[in-house]
């Protein structure tokens, strides 16, 4: 029965879901993040307007967000509101956050000035108490009591007059309340009010700033991202202080299990782009525990794709560089990486050494690293083309030496290179999973003892061992780890290849390989911009020219301001300044 189900799906024609395909076009105007219907249309290059047209536009934009926060009070949030009775809300709070069953779960019931009753609700490990003990608990219960009692259960009394905090909200839905104290916030609820207020008490443990371990640079800053999402955005905001960094917080998932920092530059990113992120992001249901490789996976438009169609990376400053092109970053709580979009296959390349060192010697590390790539993907396939089906084109010393050293080898030549590879990929494994210094040694004392063994044995041929040997290493310049291993799967395919129909294999892989790259978009940008399509090119995709020529953003990111720079970027060469 399966097997004739899957021959059903295969032989007939079922009609496509609907799907719109977002696209970053060049003839759009630009749209603020309300929509066409809530905001005004900013085109590329508008003019100046006058006073009376700028009052206008303020009037209606303020009309509009007073209209807007009628609506939202009038309509509550889709949870469960707060009750005006405390037990009531103990018992709901208990109930969800399965307590007395979760030892973690604290609940301290209190009365406010021994007047009124009351609760808090936090985490142990995620709050800090001395910030409950000293700023809530000892302001709510030690303060001497007004002459005005009846005003001691206001929560606009505590909040304004009690509460020695510096971050409050005031909340009406309790599930919403729920989610905040599992962040680590604190939650009070006062009997005889409607709201509950969530009190930021953040203090677990988390691992101070170190240095990059996959992003190493010689020249440059020293520092990397950690999993506290907090302190990732203040990373970026000390290089970039600018009033115009926008960082809007999300919960994502089903349930908002994980909070999540969006960041872009206002007035250089493209709207649009900020609105399609919101919308992927507000669409993610799931209830894992989500991290920066789920997402992802979540918000690629093509995510059987091998090729990644978003940056993860985790060195700020390459982050802030992104921001200041118009490209948006996306934070997660507890995942140490920033995720970038939108990006081309270029991007992936590049490195912040690249723009840290002077232009001649980014550049050059530039083509090793791209040399580097088509040794990593070609060079097992070329070399079984080449003995298999054009060893004319080998010229006859060499052959012969090849011959020689492949007389006492008893597996055919594809059967050698696959035996090769597949080691290769187990001592890499392997080198990874050991922990520490071991890993490392263990990974270079087992190629060199494997190899020199695998050769005396007569199992494979002295060549194989450099090409296999140049193959891992040119794997290893790749700077993108989601990259190196797409490279990684890709060279086997061209090893099947070669092997099958020598260099007319290859080249029809190459098309095939190339033509599914150029068809990719991230965020409705093609992957081969602006090679493929052809668009007005930036002095800084294969080839980065020097600093004083890169004044404007890539044109393929359809960003507000275009201008990176002034055309005097060295304004004292000009003698007249």
């Amino acid at each position: 029965m399966k097997l004739l189900s899957l021959a059903k799906k295969l032989l007939i024609y079922r009609e496509p879901k609907p799907y719109q395909e977002f696209e970053l076009l060049e003839d759009e105007p630009f749209e603020t993040e309300h929509g066409p219907d809530e905001g005004t249309v900013l085109e590329k290059t508008s003019n100046p307007i006058s006073c009376e047209e700028w009052n206008l536009i303020r009037q209606k934009s303020k009309d509009g967000e007073n209209s807007s926060q009628t609506t939202s009070q009038e309509t509550s949030a889709p949870g469960l509101t707060v009750s005006t009775s405390l037990q009531a809300n103990l018992q709901y709070v208990k109930r969800e956050l399965h307590s007395p069953k979760n030892k973690d779960v604290i609940i301290r019931e209190f009365k406010v000035m021994n007047c009124c009753d009351a609760c808090v609700v936090y985490i142990d490990g995620m709050a800090d108490k001395n910030t409950i003990n000293n700023f809530i608990l000892r302001q709510l219960m030690l303060r001497p009591l007004p002459e005005q009692a009846g005003e001691v259960c206001s929560l606009d009394y505590i909040a304004e007059n009690l509460l020695a905090a510096n971050e409050i909200q005031r909340v009406r839905d309790i599930d919403a309340a729920i989610r905040e104290v599992l962040n680590g916030l604190t939650a009070l609820f006062v009997d005889g009010a409607p709201e509950c207020i969530l009190v930021e008490t953040r203090g677990y443990e988390s691992r101070s700033i170190t240095e990059p371990l996959n992003e190493q640079v010689v020249y440059g800053p020293q520092e990397a991202f950690v999993e506290q999402l907090r302190t990732n955005i203040t990373l970026i905001r000390k290089i970039i202080r600018s009033k115009d960094l926008i960082t809007e917080i999300r919960p994502i998932g089903k349930g908002g299990q994980i909070s999540c920092a969006m960041l872009y530059v206002d007035g250089i990113v493209n709207p649009r782009v900020v609105r399609e992120m919101k919308r992927r992001l507000d669409n993610i249901n799931v209830n894992i525990t989500i991290g920066t490789g789920i997402v992802n996976e979540l918000i690629e438009e093509r995510p059987f794709s091998l090729f990644p169609q978003s940056l993860s990376t985790e060195r700020p400053d390459r982050t802030a560089a992104f921001l200041m092109d118009g490209q948006i970053a996306l934070i997660l709580e507890g995942s140490p990486q920033a995720i970038i979009v939108p990006i081309t296959f270029f991007h992936l390349f590049h490195t912040s050494d690249d723009s840290t060192l002077r232009w001649q010697y980014g550049n050059f590390q530039r083509y090793v690293r791209l040399i580097a790539c088509f040794f990593a993907i070609f060079l097992p396939g070329l070399y079984l083309a080449l003995t298999l089906y054009h060893s004319e084109m080998i010229p006859a010393e060499l052959m012969s030496s090849l011959h020689q050293a492949r007389e006492n080898v008893p597996f055919p030549a594809v059967i050698e290179v696959l035996l090769m590879e597949l080691s290769f990929e187990i001592i890499r494994e392997a080198g990874v999973r050991v922990p520490g210094l071991v890993g490392q040694t263990l990974g270079i004392i087992g190629a060199i003892v494997l190899g020199q063994a695998a050769v005396e044995a007569g199992l494979v041929s002295p060549v194989l061992i450099i090409i296999v040997a140049i193959t891992g290493l040119g794997n290893f310049a790749i700077p993108d780890y989601r990259l190196s291993y797409a490279i990684r799967i890709s060279r086997f395919i061209f090893i099947v290849l070669g092997t099958i129909a020598g260099f007319y294999g290859i080249s029809a892989g190459m098309y095939v390989m190339f033509g599914f790259a150029c068809s990719l978009k991230s965020f409705g940008v093609p992957y081969f911009s602006p090679v493929a399509p052809k668009t007005e090119s930036n002095p800084d995709i294969v080839t980065r020219g020097p600093v004083w020529t890169q004044i404007q953003r890539p044109d393929f990111l359809n960003t507000r301001n275009r201008r990176r720079a002034d055309d005097s970027v060295m304004g004292w060469r000009d003698r007249d300044k």
